[in-house]
């Protein structure tokens, strides 16, 4: 699997300018004939992919331009106070500085990413659905910081992303399970069980799971 066209990577964090936000390049976009937009990408257990195999991949935006989305499944070894510290933010003492950040993808990969709940309008953002949104400006760190952030999210180092009939070719080629994405596994359920929940959306043991199955 290639990176895509979508993102040119940047060499520092903080907000994104457009020509380098995933947003500006996808989300003018007109739908593609297969919308997968709030549907979950699950790795199909032959992936041998180092960066995507065993994952599950939330997408955020699907249209003629290409496909966005965000790795919920692999943590890094960076966590949040780690993250705030890199962008010069000092959190509250609410704020969890623990919660891991994940490796969204390997485009962008040395920028943040934030899939949370909508509500606070931020600079560069998306609304996926009432449950999703996906935002790329750093205002949406500094409220977390502050104390004011989203009522659930997760924080990700780069995205993921393909560009026009890369990922539909590897769907078809049996690389992706799809299925409409549950927010609970998103935001709530313990990282360790998203890839196993994701699948028994499908009604699907992974365990039981050969090569031969196609997406749903």
């Amino acid at each position: 699997m290639t990176k895509s066209k979508l993102g040119t990577p940047m060499s520092a964090p903080g907000p994104l300018p457009e020509a380098a936000d995933p947003l500006a390049a996808v989300a003018q976009g007109a739908p593609a004939a297969l919308n997968l937009a709030d549907n979950f990408l699950i790795a199909m257990p032959s992936m041998q992919d180092p960066v995507f195999g065993g994952t599950v991949v939330y997408v955020c935006e699907h249209n003629e331009n290409g496909v966005l989305g965000v790795v919920i499944n692999k943590p890094t070894d960076m966590t949040m106070e780690t993250l705030f510290e890199r962008i010069d933010l000092k959190p509250v003492d609410s704020v969890d500085i623990d919660e891991p950040i994940m490796f969204g993808g390997p485009v962008q990969d040395d920028r943040g990413f934030v899939l949370h709940t909508p509500g606070k309008r931020y600079s560069s953002s998306l609304t996926v659905t009432k449950d999703v949104a996906f935002t790329t400006s750093i205002d949406v760190l500094e409220a977390v910081a502050a104390g004011e952030g989203p009522r659930r999210m997760l924080v990700s180092i780069g995205y993921a992303g393909w560009s026009p009939g890369q990922l539909e070719g590897e769907i078809s080629r049996n690389g992706w399970l799809t299925v409409s994405a549950d927010p609970e596994i998103l935001f709530n359920l313990p990282i360790e069980q998203r890839y196993t929940a994701a699948m028994r959306l499908l009604g699907i043991d992974p365990l039981m799971l050969t090569s031969e199955a196609g997406h749903a």
